[in-house]
């Protein structure tokens, strides 16, 4: 014989129901969150079942404060920044004569590859095998570069 619910049985559920969806549409306010899936292989599983065992908190929320804090930018990557620095000016408004050849010696203060010499643009001497890793070789063949650029 099969027994039909009470009014108390369908009601006292409903109000489980209405609490349930409350408290949900509560955090969602507070927190929207999007569920995803990820996989994980025994070694990463382990690790974050423990950690989230030491910290007394879920799996998920271990994940989450790991991607946060990724997320952060430390205030020095915003004062610190020399991509946000202001472009420095040439104070006439021109380029030097020979800025388009030695455009790396001018940026990155490589040697140049271009002097001027009777008037001409010839190039530079090659470099000393040890020029990055002999300071007095690297020293002697910026000297004699000075001395033979007549761009400078």
């Amino acid at each position: 014989m099969k027994r039909s619910k009470t009014r108390r049985q369908i009601e006292s559920k409903g109000s489980a129901l209405e609490l349930k969806d409350g408290a949900l549409a509560e955090e969602i306010e507070e927190a929207p969150m999007v569920r995803t899936q990820i996989y994980l292989d025994k070694g990463e599983h382990e690790f974050l079942r423990r950690e989230a065992a030491r910290g007394e908190r879920t799996m998920a929320s271990v994940i989450r404060s790991y991607i946060d804090e990724k997320m952060e930018i430390s205030e020095e990557a915003w004062t610190n920044n020399p991509m946000l620095r202001p472009t420095p000016r040439d104070g006439a408004g021109e380029s030097r004569e020979d800025a388009g050849i030695n455009l790396d010696h001018y940026l990155y203060g490589c040697p140049k590859d271009w002097i001027k010499v009777n008037g001409k643009f010839a190039e530079a001497p090659p470099l000393p095998e040890d020029y990055y890793s002999n300071p007095a070789r690297q020293k002697a063949y910026d000297k004699m570069i000075e001395k033979l650029d007549e761009s400078q």
